[in-house]
């Protein structure tokens, strides 16, 4: 059995190399602090201003072009525009559904559903054996679905990421839930803000302590290229043997 072939071990012990990786992998993922600012910024001025002035419209529109302004920046300087635009769809639902129903309660109320739903997921999945957080994080790490079968250190890891995930977003939802229904928008507003980061942040931390004492991916990209270039040199070889042409 290769290295290539043998699975790492949950007695693996984690390189400092590894961690790094871990942890610039998370960063990337989730969008780091640029990513939680643009998640922030719509929810605080929406809430901002109908503190103030007790206009939903007024408020819905800055929310939305504060979005569209972060979504511009990004392209503008050419950076990744993934987590920008998954909030300008965020702060459009709301403010669609706000306008709807004319009650300024209802702008919050997409991104509770999503969150309720993205909780379920993680658990769901999980109980299901393939954890939300291990497809999520597979292709960034360049292991794909290699943790499945191959690697039960890093689906042990993803799994117990999974749950964290999911509780922590469910705890998120029993809080803000009950505020929807007795809560006016303010209240509900303030406390949705100071539940954006805090949460994501410890679930963010749990996943990077979990995935750094795992072993390390298998990186199946490096597997199929090393395959490839083995399979061309066992070509030339048995071309050379038998005094052919080697293909290109």
């Amino acid at each position: 059995m290769t290295s290539l072939d043998k699975p790492p071990t949950d007695q693996d012990d984690p390189t400092p190399a590894s961690k790094e990786v871990t942890e610039a992998a998370l960063f990337e993922a989730f969008g780091g602090l640029r990513g939680m600012v643009e998640t922030v910024l719509p929810g605080l001025l929406f809430v901002t201003i109908f503190t103030i002035n007790k206009n939903l419209h007024i408020s819905a529109i800055a929310a939305l072009a504060v979005s569209l302004a972060c979504v511009a920046v990004r392209l503008i300087r050419r950076d990744t525009v993934k987590h920008a635009f998954s909030g300008v769809f965020g702060v459009a639902f709301g403010v669609v559904f706000a306008m709807m129903t004319g009650n300024a309660k209802d702008f919050y109320l997409p991104g509770m559903l999503y969150t309720l739903g993205l909780g379920l997921a993680y658990i769901i999945t999980t109980l299901a054996g393939v954890p939300l957080i291990g497809l999520i994080l597979g292709p960034v790490f360049k292991e794909n679905l290699s943790w499945r079968k191959r690697n039960p250190g890093r689906k042990k890891a993803y799994t117990k990421a999974s749950w964290a995930w999911g509780l922590i977003l469910l705890a998120k939802c029993a809080i803000l839930f009950p505020l929807y229904w007795w809560a006016d928008t303010t209240q509900l507003g303030w406390v949705l803000v100071a539940l954006k980061i805090p949460p994501f942040l410890l679930a963010v931390y749990l996943t990077w302590v979990f995935l750094a004492k795992a072993p390390p991916p298998i990186d199946v990209f490096a597997e199929m290229e090393a395959e490839e270039a083995a399979e061309k040199a066992r070509k030339a070889a048995a071309a050379q043997a038998t005094g052919q042409q080697p293909e290109a």
